[in-house]
This record gives structure tokens, sequence and C-alpha cells, in this order.
């Protein structure tokens, strides 16, 4: 049996902590906030009509299956803990200049079929030719990627690719590359660019790879939970319980003891005597971590800092309006949404909120999250990290979010959803207060290290290891439960 210290109660935190105290150690998680669930956020607003809750983070669940896995791995049931809802559809994309909407499903020829009905057989044709990519792309990639450490590129240059998996992932190419390759129409295009933003990437930079992750959503599917994904936390917490985790909120971990290249245990802040362990997983961000918490300024360096953050609103809205459980209302202009959110630090062009950004709406159709004859709004629009440096907004000067919130509905109102005078109330989310919140670094939704390589789950000394959205496999619900999949087996079970 070791003794292991999780370090942050994210989800990935959690998952793991269930995964090793289900094979016998004895784990304690430490959260500095004082609920559990990380970036799987929750707030609720009071009104003399009643309660609105909110998901103030993620709103789609996706791969469902990992979950059923992970849930069988420590001894219970998915389905006796949480209500899954399928959705169709999963998203409906409202595109620039008018026109048809597109909303996607998890039937492949389904979706085929809108694609078509919306834009021409042309359209179709091209999408379910890119979608065969996509097939081949994902297969490769849950084969070899995503369930297995990969700890250096190296490790990835060494999988036995087939020469088809290698034709398809098109080492080198970007995803803008890839839809102007296969698709000519723009707004399929621009569907198709959305996706790079799930892993806090820019499309023209982002990998073509990464056109695994629409196949994920499409073919598998996407689901609500009822009463709002931050059940999810819930389910997490209580099984970890059942297990005999120890589970300390509101407790910082200022620093992991490791000297001479093993874990030795973490320190608390306000405690005096140290922690003692055998094994320390770190669900923080990896720059959190190689930063401030085990300094390495060699895998500090490796980090990258051009991640999106995410500027939110969250609405009471009185009456129904009829949007789609998840809808984007895509811009006229997506590359300057992207120059302005990613700026150009190297010829010194300052990153700067999106004057015409792309607009994220969910309102989940669920009596339990708002009172009768109303809908909660969850707004999200893609935005620069908080920070001073250029590639960076400081989120907290005077008068910027009421006034970016302002542009947000009428941009909203532009594009025919125009609910300025029906609001009950407004709440304004910035990136400046994710970070303080969670600890993502400048509010980055997925990790501060975005793209398709991302920081190994085995830390640099002997019994340390990285889990959630920062390392590897990624950012999202289902890529930090793969992490915490990966952790736990490499780890073992106590009676190995």
């Amino acid at each position: 049996m070791a003794r292991i210290v999780v370090v942050g109660a994210g989800v990935g935190g959690l998952a793991t902590a269930a995964r090793l105290a289900a094979t016998g150690h004895e784990v304690t998680v430490f959260e500095q906030a004082g609920t559990v669930g990380g970036k799987l956020g929750r707030y609720i607003h009071d009104t003399p009509a009643g309660a609105f809750h909110f998901d103030t983070g993620p709103s789609l669940l996706t791969l469902p299956e990992v979950f059923h896995d992970l849930f069988e791995a420590t001894g219970a049931k998915l389905d006796e803990y949480l209500d899954l809802t399928p959705l169709d559809p999963i998203v409906r994309h409202v595109f620039p200049g008018g026109g048809p909407t597109l909303d996607s499903c998890a039937d492949p020829a389904e979706f085929a079929g809108r694609v078509g009905a919306a834009f021409g057989d042309r359209a179709a044709a091209d999408w379910q030719r890119l979608w065969r990519r996509a097939a081949r792309v994902w297969d490769a990639s849950h084969r070899d990627i995503l369930r297995r450490p990969v700890d250096s590129p190296l490790d990835l240059a060494a999988l036995a690719w087939r020469l088809g998996d290698l034709a398809a992932i098109a080492p080198g190419r970007t995803l803008r590359g890839l839809g102007r390759r296969h698709l000519a129409d723009p707004r399929l295009r621009m569907l198709l660019d959305r996706y790079a933003t799930y892993t806090g990437a820019d499309p023209r930079r982002a990998p073509a790879a990464l056109v695994a992750v629409p196949y994920a959503e499409l073919a598998f599917g996407g689901w609500y939970l009822r009463g709002g994904l931050g059940t999810l936390a819930d389910a997490l917490l209580t099984r970890c319980l059942d297990l005999g985790v120890v589970v300390q909120t509101g407790t910082a971990v200022t620093r992991i003891d490791a000297a001479g290249g093993r874990v030795h245990g973490v320190r608390l802040a306000g405690v005096a005597a140290p922690v003692p362990a055998d094994v320390v997983v770190a669900n923080v961000d990896a720059l959190t971590l190689y930063r401030d918490l085990l300094p390495s300024p060699r895998r500090l360096a490796g980090l990258t800092d051009r991640s999106l953050a995410g500027f939110v609103l969250l609405l009471g809205v009185a009456g129904e309006t009829g949007l789609a459980h998840h809808n984007v209302f895509f811009p006229r202009d997506y590359d300057a949404e992207f120059d302005a959110v990613f700026g150009h630090p190297g010829r010194g062009v300052r990153s700067r909120p999106a004057p015409d950004p792309t607009v994220f709406v969910t309102v989940a159709d669920d009596p339990a999250v708002r009172p009768a004859g109303h809908e909660a709004w969850f707004v999200l629009v893609n935005a620069p990290r908080h920070g001073t440096a250029t590639g960076a907004v400081d989120w907290r000067r005077p008068g910027l979010a009421d006034a970016y919130a302002d542009r947000v509905l009428d941009v909203l109102a532009e594009r025919g959803v125009d609910v300025r005078d029906r609001l009950v109330f407004r709440e304004v989310r910035t990136p400046a207060d994710l970070d303080a919140a969670t600890g993502a670094p400048g509010g980055a939704i997925y990790g501060t290290a975005g793209g398709l390589l991302r920081p190994a789950n085995r830390g640099p000394a002997t019994g340390l290891w990285l889990v959630g959205g920062s390392g590897h496999p990624g950012g999202g619900l289902p890529m930090v439960t793969l992490s915490a999949q990966i952790v736990a087996d490499a780890i073992g079970p106590a009676w190995e």
C-alpha cells in the first residue's frame, strides 16, 4: 500500500484518487478551493422568480464509455449516480449572413443528410470524405495515444504507425489546411475550425490530427447530465469517500518535496510539518507545477502560454427563446477573431477582446436549473488570457468587463437573438476570475499547454505524476478522465 497525495480535486484528481483507492492505496486529496470539481464549476443565483443554476465550466459530456469504465473500475455503475441525456442537436451552428443553420447529431448518415439539405450535395460529399479520414485518425489515436503514456515526441515516433494512419494524421499539416483541402463550403470549414478551440488552439496552427475531436463528438454523441454537469463532481466525490479517500478542501499545497529525485511528500499552507507521501499526483496546471510546486526550468521552458481563455456571461432570461441546448453563432471574419485573441507577441501585436467574436450559448432544457417561464443562459466567447504580457489582456482594468459584456449582448442581437430587454440579471466572469477560482494560469480553459503533444504524465521525480487538462492526453472531461486511467494503471495496485 502506497501513501498517495493528490494535489487538486478536479475531475482528473478525483478520478485518479477513486481508481487508486479501489486498488488498495491510501489516498488523500488536497484542494485549495472550498469545493471539489475544479473547472467543473457551478453557480446559483437566487431571484424572486426562483433560483437559476449554472454550469460555469464544461456543458457537454462526450465519450460516455470513458465514464462508464471509470465507475466500473471503482466498483459502481455510472447510471446509479448520473442521469445521462443524449442531445439532438448536439450543437446548432448559426453562420454569418443568414441562411440555413446546421444541427449536428451523432448519426453520421443523418448528419451528412443535414449538411446536404443545408448546403447542397457537394458539401455533403465533402463532409463524408473528411469523415472517413477523421475515422482513421480517431482509430489510430484511440489505439496508440489516448490510453497510454506519451513521455516525449520520441514515443510518438516509435509507434508502429500504419502507412494509412500517417497519411490520415498528416504530420505538419494544420487543421485549417485540412479543411481547405477537403471542404469547399466556407461554412463547413468554419465548423471544423471551431474544434481547434476545444484544445485552446488557433486552427491556423493546430495540427490536422485534431480532426479526431469532432469525430469523437459526432460519432459517440453529446450528452447532458440532468441537474447540470456539476453533478459529475458530486458523483466522483461520493465514490472517493465511499472508497476511503480523505478529501480536504480549503487546503493549499505550496510545495512538493522531491529531494534526491524522489517524492517524499507535500507542504501545506499554514502547516509547519510536511505531509509524507510515497507518490504525488498533481492535478494542477503543468505551468503551476513546474513554476511553483516543483520548480523545473527545463520543463517550464517547454510550455506554451498561447492558449485560449474564455469570457463568460451568466444570464437569467425571462421567457423562452427556442434555442437548442448548445448554439454557436459564428462571426463574419473568423480570422480576425483569432488575430485579436492570440495577437502576435513576436511582432509586438497585443491581444485584445475580439470586437466580433464567435458566441457560444448553452441553454439547458431542464426544470431543475431555472424557474418556470425562464431560461438560464451560459454565454462564452473566446478570449485572450489574463495578464500584462503582449499576448494577454488585463481583465481587471476598470470598466473593461462590463463594456465587453455589453458588446457581446449587442453581437447576439445583431445575429438575431436579442435578450437585452428580457434580462432578469447578468453575471460576468472573466479569465481573471477563472484564474483566481481554479488556479488556471491566465484563465486558460484547457490548460496552458495547448495543442496535440502535452506534458508527460510521468514527472521529473520518481513518484510524481500529472493528470488533468494541461497534461497528456489533453483537456476536456473525457481526456482528463483518461489521464487518470493512464496514471492509475502506471502506479499499479497496492498488492503488486
